[in-house]
């Protein structure tokens, strides 16, 4: 586990409203992976930086478990054009926790690492915390991501 300072960053993507509430929230962000796929998304955000993948978590209604908006998207040079259908937003960064979970994404690495985090102490922020795809989790069945999550 490091301590990182993240530098301010626009991302465009698709989001959806949520909660962990009931299941609600893997249900919904799977929706939006499947959308994400189907529709090729990444190919339709200006401006990308690159091709990483970003699943960012913001507008916390209070913690965890409580209402909060899920994005989807790509880091970007500008949010001067954001495609219909897309949101765009700016982050300030800050200080952030590093965490990596490796394994095969079919098998709810996604889900079993954010159970592990909600029970650890790290004097959450509940500002932007987020997932990166990048090239090491290309290959679904031994992949690892970087879990992002913003501090006091």
């Amino acid at each position: 586990m490091n301590s990182i300072k993240m530098e301010p960053f626009n991302i465009i993507g698709i989001s959806v409203r949520t909660t962990n509430e009931n299941g609600k929230a893997v249900k919904d962000i799977a929706g939006l992976w499947g959308k994400w796929m189907s529709e090729n998304m990444a190919e339709a955000i200006p401006n990308k930086v690159d091709g990483t993948i970003y699943s960012l978590y913001t507008d916390y209604e209070a913690d965890h478990t409580k209402p909060y908006t899920a994005i989807l998207g790509c880091k970007v040079t500008s949010l001067n054009y954001v495609p219909e259908g897309m949101v765009g937003r700016t982050f300030d960064g800050g200080e952030y926790v590093k965490l990596l979970a490796k394994g095969n994404l079919m098998e709810d690495l996604i889900v079993n690492k954010w159970t592990e985090i909600w029970a650890m102490d790290l004097n959450r922020a509940f500002t932007v915390d987020f997932e990166v795809f990048g090239e090491k989790a290309q290959n679904p069945a031994d992949a690892e991501v970087d879990f992002l999550i913003a501090i006091k």
